[in-house]
């Protein structure tokens, strides 16, 4: 049966590790796509536009939001993040699963756009394993690291309200809960595109089986 492809939503505390299981994901299938976000944020040394995020300034984000552009956004810690609709719609009508890697306010806000989204929460496998990480990124100053703490503690009241938890203790084994919860989706009656279809199909051929039956 062919399942119709939906948006995967992974939010998590800064520092969960959601942007690298995404991308991880993405990278051992054909069929999922990574919905890459908008952002007012200066740009990591790393980072590279359009693959990462789409940078912009102030300006050019008001101008998506006015022009209907955004599927949803959000203003964290005093920068504007949002999820382009252009990017998602075209993955879908290729018939990919698209992956979305973006804070708990648009995680609802794409679940009231797409119903059948599913809702993955991020945790990292403890407390002090969050500070490494974010101290590891040597990017931020450590007053910003304070403020990401301290919103990841408010994040994860979130997380009850989620499809799933996945814990991203071992990045192979948290991957491979993603493609198992992907699996089960997939597999939902609801998602089916065909199954009328291919219960007709199967009815004609037992009756077919029971007319030739002694």
């Amino acid at each position: 049966m062919r399942s119709r492809p939906f948006p995967i939503v992974l939010s998590a505390p800064s520092g969960a590790g959601k942007t690298t299981l995404a991308r991880a994901l993405v990278g051992r299938h054909d069929a999922v796509s990574f919905s890459v976000s908008a952002t007012t944020r200066a740009r990591r040394g790393y980072e590279r536009d359009g693959y990462d995020y789409f940078f912009v300034d102030d300006a050019e984000f008001e101008r998506m939001i006015a022009d209907g552009e955004m599927l949803e956004w959000a203003e964290v810690h005093g920068r504007k993040y949002g999820t382009p609709k252009r990017g998602i719609e075209e993955a879908l009508k290729r018939g990919h699963i698209v992956v979305l890697d973006i804070d708990v306010q648009g995680a609802r806000q794409v679940r009231e756009a797409f119903p059948g989204a599913v809702l993955v929460f991020v945790l990292p496998p403890s407390a002090e394993e969050l500070g490494r990480r974010l101290e590891a990124r040597a990017s931020e100053h450590p007053a910003e690291r304070r403020v990401r703490l301290n919103t990841a503690l408010a994040e994860l009241a979130a997380a009850t309200d989620f499809d799933y938890v996945v814990v991203n203790d071992d990045l192979d084994r948290a991957v491979g809960a993603l493609e198992n919860i992907i699996e089960a989706e997939k597999a939902r009656i609801e998602r089916a595109d065909d199954v009328e279809q291919t219960l007709d199909a199967l009815r004609r051929e037992l009756n077919g089986l029971l007319e030739r039956s002694p």
